[in-house]
C-alpha cells in the first residue's frame, strides 16, 4: 500500500516554520513506500483547501521516476529536476514549492498527495495543478496522503 511521511511532521500535526513563509519557504522531506509494481511515474500536488480565495496550489511536481524513494528538504524551484521530474506553476504563479502562508487566524490544512501512475504524463514543464489532474484521470494505480497544519 502507497504510503507518504515526512521527517519533518506528522500526520495532522503542524508543519514547522522552515517549510513555510514564516521561515526558510523550503519545500519539506519527504518518503514514500509501497508502490505499485507497474508504477511508470509519481505525481506530487500540494493543496491548501482552507485559503480564503478557494483550493490554493502550493506545488506541482509530475513524472517523478519510480526509482525515486522521496525528497529531502529544499528541492530547487527549476522546471526540469535532475532525476527528470518536472515541476507545474503553483498558485503564487512560480515554479516549484510555495509554502503554507495564510492570512492570520484559525490554522490551514494543506494536503501533500503523492499518486502513483501508470503511465508518463506528455505535459511540459510549468502545467497547472488542473492541467495534471486531467491528464492523471484513468491513469492512477495509487494514491497517498500526508496533511499538515499551519497557522500564522
Amino acid at each position: 500500500m502507497l504510503a507518504l511521511t515526512s521527517t519533518a511532521f506528522k500526520e495532522g500535526l503542524p508543519i514547522p516554520p522552515d517549510y513555510t513563509c514564516a521561515g526558510k519557504n523550503q519545500s519539506p522531506p519527504l518518503a514514500w513506500t509501497g508502490l505499485p509494481t507497474h508504477t511508470v511515474c509519481l505525481v506530487l500536488l500540494m493543496n491548501d483547501p482552507d485559503a480564503p480565495t478557494g483550493d490554493w496550489t502550493h506545488w506541482v511536481i509530475y513524472n517523478i521516476p519510480p526509482e525515486e524513494k522521496g525528497f529531502a528538504a529544499g528541492v530547487p524551484a527549476s522546471e526540469k529536476l535532475p532525476n527528470g521530474a518536472r515541476q507545474g506553476v503553483n498558485d503564487f504563479h512560480r515554479i516549484g514549492y510555495g509554502g503554507p502562508c495564510p492570512p492570520k487566524g484559525k490554522p490551514h490544512r494543506y494536503f501533500f498527495r503523492l499518486y502513483a501512475l501508470d503511465v508518463e504524463l506528455q505535459l511540459e514543464p510549468g502545467a497547472t495543478r488542473a492541467a495534471v489532474l486531467q491528464a492523471m484521470q484513468g491513469h492512477i494505480a495509487a494514491e497517498a496522503h500526508l496533511m499538515g497544519t499551519f497557522q500564522r
